[in-house]
């Protein structure tokens, strides 16, 4: 038998068509009782409110629209869900832009609801196959960050870090923000070993991050 029958799928190119299918807006949640049903895996991206979800979800599936961006943090403020890959009924994979935690000119009750939408939807969905985690690659994991962090491994629900605006940290401190925020992972039970630097305006690492979604998939058997 040939030694290609045995070759790991490219998941770069998978990944690539992966996110150049069909990608619209699917659903908004503002509490648990109007989440969608449960008949698609989903992926959901999470973050300081000021992080770049955003741009990050705009980059990934090459259209400047898909999520709202903001200079003003706290705009998403309920659960959106995206649909990629086709319609209602033949999606491949939803794509889950949650509330951004930690937007400092909220009241209490707001953030608080906030935080418990988040926690709500993170408890026991069966289709949720990981989270991918923002974090500001300029500054690194902050206090907040952490919170995120211990919940996501208390619920023991898969996620990943995704660090982001890598075009705003110079060359020489990448190599340390990555060593830092895998020393951070490496004994966090739910966290997944790896980490991936992005730009959302200069692209670097969103391909790699579409493989990282595509090899999940594949994984899954989806």
């Amino acid at each position: 038998m040939e030694d290609s029958a045995f070759a790991q799928p490219d998941f770069v190119e998978t990944g690539r068509k992966l996110f150049a299918g069909e990608c619209a807006f699917l659903w908004a949640a503002a509490n648990i009782a109007q989440l969608p049903p449960p008949d698609a895996p989903e992926i959901a991206f999470a973050g300081r409110s000021n992080v770049g979800k955003s741009s990050l979800l705009n980059a990934l599936t090459n259209r400047k629209i898909l999520a709202r961006t903001s200079h003003t943090p706290g705009r998403t403020r309920e659960l959106n869900f995206f649909a990629l890959g086709g319609g209602a009924d033949t999606t491949k994979l939803r794509l889950v832009d949650m509330p951004g935690y930690g937007y400092a000119a909220a009241s209490k009750e707001k953030a608080a609801s906030w935080s418990r939408l988040i926690e709500d939807f993170l408890r026991g969905r069966a289709q949720l196959v990981r989270v991918f985690l923002l974090i500001d690659g300029r500054h690194g994991a902050k206090p907040i960050d952490i919170e995120m962090l211990d919940l996501l491994d208390r619920l023991a629900v898969s996620y990943q870090i995704v660090l982001t605006k890598q075009d705003e940290v110079r060359a020489a401190e990448r190599e340390g923000r990555l060593a830092a925020t895998l020393a951070l992972i490496a004994k966090r039970p739910a966290a997944f070993p790896e980490v991936v630097f992005t730009s959302s305006r200069s692209g670097e690492g969103i391909g790699v991050l579409r493989a990282a979604i595509a090899r999940l998939l594949v994984e899954r058997g989806t």
